[in-house]
């Protein structure tokens, strides 16, 4: 059986963990199943370690705060006659330890040992802290 591998990708564009779900759930109608996907020119070459268990954690605002699940990987076209890869994730998403991260483009493999921590149930409905401060934290260890 494969190892599990995930995907790091950065939310261009996004404010918080909120205005990306918020986002997701605009997009949903347009979504077959409504299941949230992000597509990318790229087909992962990992595909069996992805597959298994693996999560996209995104980077907002240069701090990973959140993760989920990766459903399957679909081919698709598009409207320029290109084949792509639609990563569909389920639904939610999953609050983690923030962690500082540099800009990059595209996406990035993650292995186990190096994604962050899911946030305990019990801090998973904090208010998140303002990305400004939560990086600063994050780089001299404190969070």
């Amino acid at each position: 059986m494969p190892a599990t591998v995930h995907l790091l990708k950065l939310s261009v564009g996004t404010e918080s963990v909120e205005d990306l779900a918020a986002w997701q759930t605009a997009q949903a109608p347009r979504w077959p199943e409504g299941m949230p996907r992000h597509v990318t020119r790229m087909w992962p070459r990992r595909e069996a370690e992805v597959l298994n268990g693996g999560s996209i954690f995104w980077v907002i605002k240069g701090l990973i705060q959140a993760r989920q699940r990766i459903a399957r990987l679909d081919r698709v076209t598009g409207q320029d006659g290109i084949e792509r890869c639609a990563i569909v994730l389920e639904p939610g998403l999953i609050r983690v330890q923030t962690t500082p991260k540099r800009p990059f483009q595209g996406w990035r493999y993650l292995a186990t040992g190096d994604a962050p921590a899911d946030l305990p149930a019990s801090r998973a409905a904090e208010d998140p802290l303002p990305p400004e401060l939560a990086g600063a934290l994050a780089e001299i260890g404190v969070i």
